[in-house]
């Protein structure tokens, strides 16, 4: 799993995010043909925002799609999805989520499996090590992000 296009994505785009001096959260949305729909990064310290996680940029990226396209659909992200970005992916049908890491923060996937959805923990050493070394250097943003 961790060699599917969509996991590959959803860690370019947390690179991406790390190197433009944000949070390094990535993630893509793929349709259940396996199409790449949407994919993003945490935005909230580029762009100001209150909102644009990394999964919540994917689905903006995507752009307005009928709700068919979200069902069967999966969520390729980095970390553990937070309550806001878990409602949305509850909120689309979206089946399954995969998630690089949870060891540096555990959200919503007990309520995403409590609500029918699929979710897979990779354990991915290159997310853990990006997402610990972003909370080493910039611990406020980190607070920040998370509401704390």
């Amino acid at each position: 799993m961790e060699q599917d296009p969509g996991f590959i994505a959803a860690v370019e785009e947390a690179k991406q995010g790390y190197a433009e001096g944000g949070v390094p959260i990535g993630a893509c949305l793929v349709s259940k043909e396996g199409k790449i729909l949407g994919r993003g990064h945490n935005l909230r310290a580029q762009k100001g925002s209150a909102t644009l996680h990394a999964e919540i940029s994917a689905l903006e990226n995507s752009g307005r799609l009928p709700a068919s396209a979200y069902e069967g659909a999966t969520m390729y992200t980095t970390l553990s999805p937070c309550d806001m970005c878990t409602g949305a992916c509850i909120l689309y049908k979206i089946k399954r989520v995969v998630i690089g890491e949870n060891m540096n923060f555990v959200g919503g996937e007990e309520y995403l499996l409590n609500r029918g959805a699929e979710v897979v923990v990779l354990e991915n050493a290159e997310c853990k090590g990006l997402m610990a070394k972003f909370i080493e250097e910039k611990p406020e943003l980190w607070n920040e992000d998370i509401g704390v």
